[in-house]
């Protein structure tokens, strides 16, 4: 019976999440009908970044409905490679780009270019906060400080139900503004510590996301000789990271260090999650195919010369408890939302 009431608990908690964001999402703002025969390119910071990824197939599916001719490029986590790919994309005439995973800070060549022939210009995950910027119509995402605190609270209240120390390294790709913004939630938050004592921050370690999958191994062998015994956690600010961290640390013994990560619930991390074997235990999720469709129902908005719709999603925190209770649920919002900016679109 505990344990039905766990489970029931788990399940009533995703449901509250969900609902907080699927009131907005089951009846979206009114907004303009589709504006079809557009040409978008999508540039994805990395094919390895299952966000990113996760939220193109939401993109794609959408931009069907649209009527668009949707081109995917590969940024491969290079910035060379991205810049190439914008100045294709500006000078092919695309009526739309997107910044998938990466800031266009550092691309003000590429983005004035755009402005100029007037290139619609959007991102997921392309700036510090959620909604409009300076280079971008608008940047779709949760609250990164949001996500990176429910992260770190999580590792604290573990913690304390477990009696275990906290000796924290947070894995970190400091070329994106929303990694590095992230990274210094999670380290204010666990050297604050609330509610327990001895929390300390061992290394915040910068490893490209691009790099993670060969790099694992080389840095987990690295932090072992360097912190042993002391370090019991793990926080990342992308999931990727632990995609390759379990072979190692078994490898060395300490399959006691417990990993959890401040986005985005790709499926990898949430099928070991929901295993429950994986030393990952939580990630902080986002919906990620319902993003791909505000995605574009944004840039849909942009194309019409409206305004942004202004709507902001709730993160989700992903444990092993919550994934048993949802079954093949899974996290994302189960509200209609498909059929909810379809109807906007169809709407003449």
């Amino acid at each position: 019976m505990k344990k039905n009431n766990c489970l029931f608990a788990a399940w009533l908690a995703l449901a509250s999440a969900l609902v907080s964001a699927q009131g907005k999402i089951e009846t979206p703002p009114t907004g303009p009908p589709a504006q079809p025969a557009k040409t978008i390119v999508f540039v994805a910071s990395d094919y390895r970044n299952g966000g990113v990824m996760g939220v193109y197939r939401g993109f794609e599916e959408a931009s069907k409905k649209l009527g668009w001719q949707i081109r995917l490029e590969d940024g491969r986590g290079q910035k060379a490679t991205q810049a190439a790919i914008l100045a294709q994309a500006v000078a092919a005439r695309a009526h739309g780009i997107v910044f998938g995973g990466f800031d266009p800070f550092d691309f003000g060549e590429q983005v004035a270019a755009a402005k100029q022939s007037k290139t619609m210009l959007v991102g997921w995950h392309a700036a510090k906060e959620p909604g409009p910027s300076k280079d971008l119509f608008v940047n779709v995402s949760t609250q990164p400080v949001d996500v990176a605190r429910r992260a770190a609270d999580f590792v604290i209240q573990d913690a304390i139900a477990g009696r275990r120390p906290v000796g924290v390294v947070i894995f970190n790709d400091n070329q994106y503004a929303v990694a590095n913004a992230k990274t210094q939630v999670m380290t204010a938050t666990i050297q604050a510590c609330q509610g327990y004592s001895g929390c300390k921050v061992l290394s915040i370690e910068n490893v490209l996301i691009s790099d993670a999958a060969a790099a694992m191994p080389g840095v987990v062998r690295t932090l072992l000789a360097a912190h042993g015994a002391a370090w019991t956690y793990s926080l990342a600010i992308n999931d990727v990271y632990f995609d390759e961290i379990n072979f190692p640390l078994a490898l060395a013994g300490r399959t006691d260090i417990r990993n959890v990560s401040a986005g985005d619930g790709s499926n990898k991390a949430l099928g070991r999650i929901a295993a429950g074997i994986s030393q990952q235990v939580a990630t902080v999720a986002e919906p990620l195919k319902m993003h791909g469709y505000q995605l574009a129902d944004e840039l849909n908005r942009a194309l019409a010369g409206a305004p942004p719709s202004g709507f902001q999603s709730t993160p989700i925190l992903v444990t092993t408890a919550l994934m048993k209770a949802t079954g093949k649920r899974g996290i994302e919002p189960t509200s209609g939302f498909e059929a909810a900016y379809s109807a906007i679109w169809a709407r003449k």
